[in-house]
């Protein structure tokens, strides 16, 4: 397959877990390694999956009510790091790095928080930063990374899971980055359209 890449290391922070566990069992079939934080990592632990704590990563914990989780070196270098750059892979092995293959992410949920007559405190908590910050990072390297930016591609990933096994084409990361930025594009209008109104 041209430029086929292997995914090894998933990391997978989700609001919404539902659809998640037909895709984590067969992740987790493939042999990829799972790293979370929070809610997202206890509900891959209760499916019967190893998952290591982003927390144990950064060495950091989650911080200031849960605002600050993966928004760390560790975990965005794992992500942007050029797997066909000398320097990047130095660096990764000075640091230690983690190399992450898959970006599995699903955004809070802004726009229902906003229909639902919210305050507007917690509409203002549900702009996500760590999420929208995974997708642009994986949607950039998608010559190494796949990034799936919400719940509705779990079933896109799942057919090629089942057609390819654990390795994506160029031509299929580039997809799911387009769709990334997609994602990326609406959220962020409707967040300015709510400042504007």
């Amino acid at each position: 397959m041209a430029e086929a890449k292997k995914i090894k290391t998933a990391l997978i922070s989700v609001f919404h877990k539902d659809g998640l566990d037909e895709l984590l069992k067969k992740l987790n079939a493939e042999g990829v390694r799972f790293l979370s934080t929070g809610g997202t990592q206890k509900f891959i632990e209760e499916q019967g999956y190893n998952c290591q704590k982003v927390e144990d990563v950064t060495t950091y914990p989650s911080i200031l009510g849960g605002r600050v989780k993966t928004l760390h070196p560790k975990v965005f270098g794992g992500i942007l790091a050029r797997r066909d750059n000398e320097g990047d892979r130095e660096q990764m092995a000075q640091y230690d790095i983690p190399e992450i293959d898959l970006v599995i992410v699903d955004l809070y949920p802004f726009e229902q928080t906003v229909a639902s007559g919210a305050s507007e405190q917690d509409i203002i908590e549900k702009i996500d930063i760590g999420g929208i910050s995974l997708i642009r990072a994986g949607a950039k390297n998608f010559n190494d990374v796949v990034i799936i930016p919400s719940k509705a591609e779990y079933g896109v990933l799942l057919d090629i899971l089942n057609q390819q096994g654990a390795q994506t084409t160029l031509e299929q990361r580039r997809m799911f980055a387009a769709k990334a930025f997609g994602v990326s594009s609406h959220y962020d209008t409707a967040i300015n359209q709510w400042f504007m109104s």
